[in-house]
């Protein structure tokens, strides 16, 4: 068949560095046909590096109704997502739309009914999926290694790496902080091996405790009024079945140790671990009872490289397109997506009432 014809909307540093560059990456199953951002010359320039042949515009409803564009990429700031999202699902196009899902458990509702109404294919952008020890891991769970996983930990918290680009720290653009940014990477991975979406309750808290000491922060300082998101977040959450999930988010905590898109699994035959490797990429441990004897197994599961934006970008844009051709459901479900964006929203609730959010 014909390669699908792709319009991107919002080309920043994720757009770029990811999408743009994962699209290019499967030129044998796509060509990108249309560039949308709200500014003209960041158009101009990702036009100029990835796809000559494009056009720009500065409206994303020139690329949603679009007759010739068959895949819509939304990586626009996080209140626009459920809408130009929706709006290419109803112009028939599928859509790929970057993390998180959306800002409310309502809008991404919608876009999950939007979907399946229209029959079009929409997934979010939780590329850490793909990574090879968490795709390692996952065999490992699904084989039985590790038991009945009843706890399970979601680390993303850095010691000092607050985003002083873009909108990030505006939370009327961005809905939130760390949690909604880095957080539900982690618990989009934590859920995912937990192979469970059924929430019984949430509780959290949420902290902005180091909005005023911008010091030591790798990518600069920041401008403490324009602030207006939390720096850190926490939850707890319980399955209906029992199982509990820990999530900590932080762009600024004073840790020692900072973890992110990590997780921590504790079965009844085993646990596991993920985290930053020295050398690059991540590094995988198995704890388990052997011979009677407590034994840590650290296989290797990964490569230098293998988790940047750039080489997850392509594995999640073949996948997707892939799933779109042939007809089968994308590895990241918009019914996935949904429920991390309801826990997220219960942590944000919680924390703001004194209350435990029951679902």
């Amino acid at each position: 068949m014909s390669k699908f014809r792709v319009g991107i909307i919002g080309v920043g540093f994720i757009g770029t560095l990811k999408h743009l560059e994962g699209l290019k990456g499967n030129a044998e199953l796509c060509e990108i046909t249309a560039i949308c951002d709200l500014l003209p010359e960041r158009s101009e320039k990702a036009r100029a590096n990835f796809a000559p042949q494009a056009s720009t515009t500065t409206d994303w409803h020139d690329i949603v109704n679009d007759p010739d564009i068959d895949v819509v990429y939304v990586c626009t700031w996080n209140v626009s997502h459920c809408e130009i999202t929706c709006a290419a699902l109803e112009a028939g196009k599928h859509v790929m739309c970057e993390k998180p899902m959306a800002i409310s458990g309502e809008e991404a509702r919608r876009m999950v009914e939007t979907a399946q109404r229209t029959g079009k294919t929409l997934t979010i952008g939780y590329q850490n999926r793909f990574r090879q020890d968490t795709q390692f891991l996952r065999g490992a769970v699904d084989a039985g290694e590790l038991g009945e996983i009843y706890v399970a930990k979601a680390h993303a918290v850095r010691r000092r790496g607050v985003p002083t680009w873009g909108v990030f720290t505006d939370k009327e653009k961005q809905g939130g902080g760390p949690l909604i940014d880095i957080g539900t990477h982690a618990l989009d991975l934590a859920l995912w091996y937990l192979g469970n979406y059924e929430v019984e309750s949430v509780t959290g808290s949420v902290y902005s405790k180091l909005r005023d000491k911008p010091e030591g922060n790798p990518g600069g300082g920041w401008d403490p009024a324009t602030f207006s998101v939390e720096d850190s977040a926490f939850g707890y959450v319980k399955m209906r079945n029992g199982a509990t999930v820990f999530l900590e988010a932080a762009w600024a905590l004073n840790v020692k140790n900072p973890r992110e898109a990590a997780v921590t699994l504790i079965g009844t035959e085993g646990g596991a671990e993920i985290d930053r490797a020295d050398g690059g990429g991540y590094d995988v441990s198995l704890n388990k009872v052997l011979a009677n004897r407590m034994i840590v197994e650290t296989p290797d599961a990964s490569a230098p490289g293998s988790g940047d934006f750039t080489t997850l970008g392509t594995i999640e844009t073949r996948q997707f397109l892939e799933a779109v051709r042939d007809g089968h459901a994308p590895l990241v479900l918009p019914e996935q997506a949904c429920v991390v964006t309801e826990v997220l929203e219960a942590i944000y609730a919680s924390a703001a009432s004194g209350e435990t959010i029951r679902f």
